[in-house]
């Protein structure tokens, strides 16, 4: 066999990785664009949904017919297929999930696939549950807390002046300030919030994965706690709208999952230590000689 022969021998096994993700990739493309297009369909639906706490606000501010507006003919064309992108990448997520799995899964041993499969599912009920926390809770909050200052002089002339509209106070002098909000400023603020909020859920998978594989210990990130919270109060002020409730809020979550991903690495590495001490290749005096030296040396 010549060396020719060797180099098409070993190409062939890379051009049909090739085509396996070739495949996977357009399956993927094609349940993306299937979901974009169905949710497109709801998109009005969609867009009352992610706007119920910018509603609920206004309502409770005194606002009896809350009203969104667009000022360019294009604009709410434009927001549902934003809104659309968004829960079509949603929707299709379990098929995308699914041909990432069939892609990685046969160069995997079976105590890999074990490991890594819980993470594939862990992945979205988290995100899930990070989209839903921002959405009913921390999105009415930072509302409540733009939305109070503009209305607080409404709400006061409402009890002043008798029949006065809360959202047109009279006044003798002066202007009166009131919210005029657009659809696509106001999706603006809470699709961040909940893609924020998703993705800093990821923090307990993302560390136990990186632990599962030996990348990082339970040890070092308690050591590195301090660079942490200075990284999250970094993350929070970046990722959040310039309010202090949804700034403290994001703080206290991922500072949280956090510690909890710390209590996940650390039963990852005893679980790991077991079975290396089973397989006999883990050596306990080699282990406590090296904490010997450690005391020694402190």
């Amino acid at each position: 066999m010549t060396a020719t022969d060797d180099m098409e021998d070993s190409s062939a096994p890379l051009i049909e990785h090739l085509a396996e993700l070739r495949t996977r990739l357009i399956r993927s493309v094609i349940a993306f664009v299937v979901g974009f297009i169905i949710c497109f369909i709801f998109g009005k639906y969609l867009l009352d949904f992610l706007l119920i706490p910018i509603e609920q606000t206004m309502r409770n501010l005194g606002d009896p017919n809350p009203v969104m507006q667009y000022t360019a003919p294009q604009e709410y064309f434009f927001t549902l297929v934003r809104v659309a992108m968004v829960a079509g990448l949603g929707l299709s997520f379990p098929v995308i999930a699914h041909q990432l799995w069939r892609f990685v899964a046969p160069g995997l041993y079976r105590n890999e696939k074990s490991a890594f499969l819980p993470f594939l599912i862990a992945s979205p009920v988290l995100f899930i549950s990070g989209a839903a926390f921002a959405h009913f809770i921390v999105t009415p909050l930072a509302m409540q807390f733009f939305l109070g200052f503009a209305d607080a002089s409404s709400l006061v002339s409402a009890f002043f002046v008798e029949g006065a509209p809360i959202d047109a106070p009279i006044k003798d002098d002066g202007i009166a300030i009131v919210f005029q909000g657009k659809v696509n400023e106001t999706l603006d603020i809470t699709l961040k919030l909940i893609v924020a909020f998703g993705l800093c859920f990821q923090l307990p998978v993302l560390l136990t994965l990186m632990g599962q594989a030996g990348l990082v210990s339970a040890e070092g990130l308690g050591n590195v706690r301090k660079y942490a919270v200075v990284g999250i109060l970094a993350l929070a002020a970046v990722v959040t709208p310039p309010d202090v409730i949804s700034q403290v809020i994001l703080f206290v979550v991922v500072y949280g999952l956090y510690e909890v991903s710390i209590i996940l690495v650390s039963r990852v590495e005893k679980r790991r230590e077991a079975k290396l001490r089973e397989e006999g290749y883990y050596d306990d005096e080699e282990e406590a000689d090296i904490e010997l030296d450690t005391d020694n040396d402190k």
